[in-house]
């Protein structure tokens, strides 16, 4: 079995867009992935931007996220992106993402955009949840966001977010130690607050 670590990111569907065949508030704009090979370092890596259908690129998000609405403009809508991505997955992989999330977020825009192509079901099956994993590691049921589980882990990471590649590859460091070590090590200050009573 092999591990692809897959990020989205996403821009908003106004109201007014919405109907009763696609009333989902959120559309993919950027597809980032990285394949982890049998030691769980990263060997390959896949990204593409998504031309929205009824999203907007709101100022918020370009410069969240550093896209623009002219730089999606020219991209694969969601069809093409998909099966791109597909094309690229090797075959019996686990799709793991920091929560549910972007595995949601790809159902509902296939299921709203009516899309089929030979191989879908590579990414459509066999998705792990990398945030709630490291929640029953923590013994905490709350969600941790990524940069706070990178920080409680003692994880050096790129700190440009909000870019589907690069947040791909800092969940995968993260992975990778979640699968590597048998006793998981936290940083000095969380082992330290952690242990003192107040």
């Amino acid at each position: 079995m092999r591990y692809v670590v897959i990020d989205l990111e996403m821009c908003d569907i106004p109201k007014n867009y919405r109907d009763q065949v696609h009333p989902y508030m959120k559309e993919t704009i950027q597809i980032g992935a990285v394949l982890l090979d049998e030691g769980f370092n990263i060997c390959d890596s896949f990204m593409t931007l998504v031309c929205p259908e009824r999203g907007i690129i709101s100022d918020k998000i370009q410069k969240l996220t550093g896209i623009s609405q002219k730089s999606v403009k020219k991209a694969p809508k969601m069809k093409d992106a998909l099966k791109l991505f597909a094309d690229w997955l090797p075959d019996e992989v686990t799709l793991v993402s920091w929560s549910e999330s972007d595995c949601v977020q790809i159902q509902t825009e296939i299921e709203g955009k009516q899309i089929v192509f030979d191989g879908i079901n590579k990414v459509l099956e066999n998705w792990l949840d990398c945030q709630k994993t490291f929640s029953d590691i923590v013994k905490n049921p709350r969600k941790y966001k990524l940069v706070e589980a990178m920080n409680l882990s003692d994880i050096d990471y790129d700190d440009n977010m909000h870019d589907g590649l690069i947040d791909a590859k800092n969940t995968a460091l993260l992975f990778r130690k979640m699968m590597t070590e048998e006793e998981f090590q936290f940083n000095q200050y969380y082992t330290l607050t952690e242990d003192t009573e107040c």
